[in-house]
């Protein structure tokens, strides 16, 4: 339990800042960029915006609507009812019967009014002290659901970071919270924004909780709510389609994306979705993690619930990408996300923000921004995570587990190579239906680091790290037989067919430069090529040895027998020394160059393959070889500052553009690792407020100055490739 300070009793609190400066904490975190309007072609670019919305059907039908709406009635009645039965049964009197009630919030996209079609709806139902949440939830009411024709789909997790039921009512996905309050009868109008409510409560209800209050505070926190909606719809489609849409695989959830919407907002008050999705990349590509993102200061309370504080906790010092939510007690939203994919997200962001700028051109058009990402072309070498169950149902178990574990593998590959090898998870699930038994598969792409000097023959060996991942996800609790897991080396040539359901196309332009870019400019050619340096990508692409496909041929791919699975279980595996089963990645021994020599454009380091083992010795130099993973680098930092004043002196100021990019002539770098952060709120202010300086830059000019680390190229790789025994 959390044991809450009685205000009137107890330890005293520290007592709140006079109104004066809790009216001025929150007037510096929302002054705002730019006054500015939209412009008539501002409107027209929105009214194009909003019909692609529509026409990609994002929203979802009056029919499908009421639907909701009467799931959600009927839901409530069930709890109700569900609650005056334990009531009854523990002989409270019938008084306390009549009375006793519990209610229904709706939180999530659906709360927010940005759901679409076929979406969840996350709930949380609020009940009195004496209804827990591991019998009463749980179990009764589990039971009640099971039996009841309207629902299938049945699936408690009361194990997760906050614990939760998920089940479809008439066809409609539920996610369903508990949050057991300490009050004897729950009001009908219970307001959930109260902070009395989180009185003696403990943990699990607080993150329960949180949820709804995050939701309310976001929408009381934005200038113009319909406008936030209309941006937040499309930047969550933008991010499923760039493959960036999963709190649980280590990228942004919903509530993430919609804080930094939110922030883009309180910015532009008087900005419309057309002009809010363009700040949005030209802020976000440019943001200096691991400063945090912040709606309103960070509350303090007399319940002294813990809160987001790297002065005080050590563990906040660590995160990346701290997304913080604006409802006490205020968290990291964005705990799950690594060094990889950040790197995979400030990658997207750049290339969100070069085709903004040709849509503002009139050189594109909305629907350049939504090309999906062409995961399967972008790396030369996958590790492929098989899930295997003996029917649908047993899947759906174990697929849910092994998913939610998947973020620990790409920590512990980092981990285990220095950074030296990156992955990128990619969100989507794919599965073999040739298979007799219930399949699911996930991918990730795997490259050597750029921009580090290399060794020659050096590799990464990997079994011991994906053999205590396998430990870990065997140990499940509702483990059942049937259920495997095995994680295999693929390259590309090598994908299934199942990963490509409209068939194998290997697109004819150099590596991911879309069809739809090929009337774009420049910058969006080299955006789509994932570059984070312009000079660098190109000097690649002329490199006939870094291209691993030519423009003029298409590349075959090799066939893969659909009896693949076999080959890389446990028990068909041996090491070649003692013939003792090894496990199920097909024997992964390392991972190594390939037999071409590249050579590295920043240090012309040449590459080679080898077939030695990376040793103790080496490990140590490549953990020397890492560089910053977040913000500038010093001497690039000094070359910006020189850069601006230059500008600024001969040109002067250059309106809204110029103060949406000041922020990269800051004086200083703040905060560049997250060990540094006792400054952390001032540090995030100034951010705000450096955005109002004014810096005559042209893109051109700030694209040869981005951050060096924290948005490295994603596909002018080396060749990098796992050898198989």
């Amino acid at each position: 339990m959390v044991v809450s300070v009685s205000p009137n009793g107890g330890s005293t609190p520290p007592p709140p800042p006079p109104p004066q400066q809790e009216q001025a904490n929150k007037d510096r975190f929302t002054k705002p960029i730019s006054l500015a309007g939209p412009t008539d072609s501002d409107l027209h670019r929105n009214t194009e915006l909003e019909k692609f919305l529509v026409d990609s059907g994002l929203y979802e039908s009056n029919e499908e609507a009421a639907s909701r709406q009467e799931v959600l009635r009927h839901l409530d009645q069930i709890v109700k009812s569900w609650v005056k039965q334990l009531t009854r049964q523990r002989g409270y009197t019938d008084q306390m019967v009549e009375d006793a009630n519990a209610v229904i919030f709706t939180f999530g996209s659906y709360r927010l009014g940005v759901h679409g079609p076929g979406a969840d709806i996350d709930t949380l139902c609020i009940g009195p002290s004496y209804v827990n949440r591991e019998q009463d939830f749980f179990i009764i009411l589990h039971n009640i659901l099971a039996e009841m024709e309207e629902v299938t789909e049945l699936h408690p997790v009361p194990d997760a970071h906050v614990p939760v039921m998920k089940f479809k009512f008439q066809g409609i996905s539920i996610d369903l919270l508990y949050a057991s309050i300490s009050i004897l009868v729950v009001p009908e109008d219970l307001d959930i924004s109260d902070g009395s409510i989180l009185y003696d409560v403990d943990e699990q209800t607080v993150r329960s909780l949180n949820g709804c209050r995050v939701a309310d505070q976001i929408l009381k926190l934005v200038p113009n709510v319909e406008h936030f909606r209309t941006t937040l719809r499309c930047l969550k489609f933008w991010a499923k389609r760039r493959g960036v849409y999963s709190n649980v695989t280590g990228f942004l959830g919903g509530v993430n994306w919609a804080i930094l919407v939110a922030r883009i907002c309180q910015l532009y008050p008087n900005a419309i979705p057309s002009m809010l999705v363009s700040r949005f990349f030209r802020v976000y590509s440019q943001w200096r993690w691991p400063n945090p993102v912040m709606l309103c200061p960070i509350e303090e309370n007399e319940l002294q619930l813990p809160i987001w504080d790297p002065r005080r906790n050590h563990r906040d010092r660590y995160h990346i990408m701290p997304i913080i939510t604006p409802a006490y007690p205020c968290m990291n939203s964005s705990y799950n996300v690594s060094t990889s994919t950040l790197r995979v997200m400030m990658e997207q962001f750049c290339c969100g923000n070069k085709i903004c700028d040709e849509i503002e051109l009139n050189k594109s058009q909305w629907s350049a921004l939504f090309q999906p990402y062409v995961f399967f072309e972008a790396y030369k070498n996958y590790l492929q995570v098989d899930i295997v169950a003996l029917d649908a149902d047993d899947l759906l178990l174990w697929r849910g587990w092994v998913e939610s574990r998947l973020r620990q593998l790409t920590l512990k590959i980092e981990r285990d190579t220095h950074g030296m090898l990156q992955c990128h998870p990619y969100p989507h699930e794919y599965a073999d239906t040739s298979k007799p038994c219930a399949h699911s598969a996930f991918f990730m792409g795997l490259q050597r680091k750029e921009g580090v000097r290399g060794q020659e023959g050096q590799q990464f060996d990997i079994r011991e790290t994906v053999d205590e991942f396998r430990q870990e996800i065997i140990s499940y609790g509702y483990w059942k037989p049937g259920m495997e897991i095995y994680v295999s080396h693929v390259r590309r040539k090598q994908l299934p067919a199942f990963v490509f359901p409209d068939g194998y196309k290997r697109t004819r332009m150099p590596r991911h430069i879309n069809h739809a870019t090929e009337k774009m400019g420049d910058d969006t050619r080299k955006c789509y090529s994932g570059s984070s340096s312009s000079e660098r990508c190109v000097k690649r692409k002329n490199n006939s040895e870094m291209v691993d496909v030519k423009p003029d041929k298409p590349e075959k791919r090799t066939s893969v027998s659909p009896q693949r699975l076999e080959c890389v279980s446990p028990e068909s595996c041996t090491s070649k020394s003692g013939g003792t089963p090894q496990m199920s990645i097909e024997c992964i021994e390392g991972v190594r160059q390939d037999g071409s020599t590249t050579e590295d454009v920043d240090s012309n380091c040449k590459i080679k393959s080898s077939d030695g083992l990376l040793g103790s010795g080496a490990i140590t130099e490549v953990g020397d070889m890492q560089i910053n993973g977040t913000g500038f680098v010093g001497s690039t930092h000094d070359k910006l500052k020189s850069k601006a004043l230059e500008v600024l002196n001969e040109n002067g100021v250059n309106g809204d553009k110029a103060r949406d990019l000041a922020f990269v002539c800051l004086e200083r770098a703040e905060t560049t690792s997250t060990k540094s952060l006792a400054n952390w709120e001032e540090g995030a202010v100034g951010m705000d407020q450096q955005l109002d300086k004014a810096c005559n830059f042209t893109r051109a000019e700030c694209s040869d100055y981005a951050p060096s680390a924290s948005t490295q190229n994603l596909n002018c790789e080396t060749d990098v490739r796992l050898r198989s025994v």
